[in-house]
């Protein structure tokens, strides 16, 4: 429980601009799923490092510095996360890491990732602007238009 109220005001601080407060509770949330190892099953969301890895993707995400979280990303294990919907939930923010550098093509790809764990989750009016800014953005991406048109993004 701790670890996840970490994780949690860590966001809170990035989405207040306060970088040293939201990198420190990253940090002690990291020490303390090094002490405390996770309960499977225990909580909703297990404190692991794969979660706090997500986490951190979308903390700095909020920090507006997603060239930071591109390393973070490159070395997720999603495949430890519990549930489909939290995997797609840790691709929408690697999606957003990616759109935010300019990268369309790792945009889409990581979109992609979203709908195999959920394809639900495509329909979140974030991932529709998301793939909307792909779509009716200017550079063309193969396979972006079909994607778009079950995502509703895809104006009629």
């Amino acid at each position: 429980m701790r670890t996840t109220l970490l994780l949690t005001g860590a966001y809170s601080a990035a989405t207040g601009r306060d970088r040293s407060t939201a990198l420190a509770l990253l940090e002690e949330a990291e020490q303390e799923t090094e002490r405390h190892p996770a309960v499977p099953g225990l909580f909703t969301v297990e404190a692991t490092r794969t979660q706090v890895d997500v986490y951190q993707i979308g903390v700095l995400n909020a920090l507006s510095t997603p060239d930071e979280a591109v390393t973070v990303a490159a070395r997720l294990n999603l495949a430890r996360m519990p549930t489909a919907k939290r995997r797609a939930r840790a691709w929408t923010d690697v999606a957003r890491t990616w759109n935010a550098l300019g990268d369309g093509s790792q945009t889409f790809a990581a979109l992609r990732q979203v709908e195999r764990e959920a394809p639900q989750e495509v329909r979140r009016p974030s991932l529709r602007a998301l793939t909307a800014g792909l779509l009716y953005g200017p550079t063309r991406i193969e396979g972006v238009r079909e994607f778009a048109a079950p995502t509703g993004a895809l104006a009629t």
